[in-house]
């Protein structure tokens, strides 16, 4: 038996198939999908979930990241390919249509999970990189009506300077402390959405606001902040966003996307301490 369900995030569904018993997005372990459910709709990608054997590829690229990687490949007739490996255990294969309209992830039967999540947000980021949509990794906050997004390397400090937020701003909601999504509208301005894909904090909220600023996060032992420009908002936003940046057309894409946010939106660099100085400093600057 089978099943299919429809979610839509930033305004994009997408669907899911698989055995209905054991892969579908139901029951407590996947409760962070439930918010973005959506009626049966045209999907700008889906993705079939199955058992099977080993897929054979040539690597081409690999992410590390925190004991898991993703490895990215092509299959002997060219489809694309990524394995995803949790501490040297491979949790599926995903097989990819050339357009990335279609996708089916190949399960060993080890950390479910971490496969359908890491599949499901790989098909999102390629499916939708020419439709003017990037998937970030960033947290996210939204403060007076608008979503503030801080970016950096792991381990940076972006969910501990969201955290700050919330302790000492006052009006403040987290958003999405991993993986946001911000879609450029029609009139030009940027949106930021809140997504299934949280990283370790269970923050699955389906709302968006205006992007209102960008701040690129560094450590320091003192809190300064100032304004990027030109091509250093590209480069600090190009670093954040998730993207197969040979494939030409993700490539482009993603430019437009990015010279949209960096042209459009203010995007800063504070180096701070992890304390509640910087939130408020930072505060008081991106929400001018």
């Amino acid at each position: 038996m089978t099943e299919t369900r429809y979610y839509k995030v930033a305004g994009h569904v997408f669907c899911v198939s698989g055995e209905a018993e054991r892969f579908a997005l139901k029951g407590e372990g996947f409760a962070n999908y439930e918010p973005f459910t959506c009626d049966e709709a045209a999907a700008v990608f889906s993705l079939t979930v199955s058992q099977g054997i080993p897929v054979s590829y040539d690597e081409e690229w690999r992410q590390e990241d925190d004991g898991q990687e993703i490895v990215c490949g092509r299959t002997a007739d060219g489809r694309p390919v990524f394995e995803f490996v949790w501490y040297g255990e491979t949790a599926g294969w995903l097989v990819c249509s050339p357009d990335y309209r279609e996708g089916r992830l190949i399960m060993t039967g080890r950390y479910t999970k971490l496969a359908i999540d890491n599949a499901l947000m790989v098909l999102y980021a390629l499916a939708t990189a020419d439709r003017q949509t990037a998937l970030f990794h960033a947290a996210v906050v939204s403060h007076d009506g608008k979503g503030y997004m801080f970016l950096g390397p792991s381990g940076t400090g972006k969910s501990t300077h969201a955290r700050l937020w919330l302790q000492h701003i006052e009006g403040t909601e987290l958003m999405n402390d991993d993986n946001p999504v911000v879609r450029i509208a029609g009139d030009g301005t940027a949106v930021v959405y809140g997504s299934p894909w949280s990283g370790k904090t269970p923050c699955y909220c389906n709302v968006s606001c205006p992007l209102g600023g960008i701040v690129v996060l560094s450590q320091a032992p003192y809190n300064k902040i100032r304004r990027l420009g030109g091509i250093e908002a590209y480069v600090a936003l190009m670093e954040s966003i998730s993207g197969k940046r040979w494939d030409e057309r993700i490539a482009d894409g993603l430019h437009q996307t990015e010279n949209a946010l960096a042209s459009h939106v203010l995007v800063w660099h504070l180096e701070c301490l992890p304390d509640g100085a910087a939130a408020r400093l930072c505060c008081s600057n991106v929400t001018i």
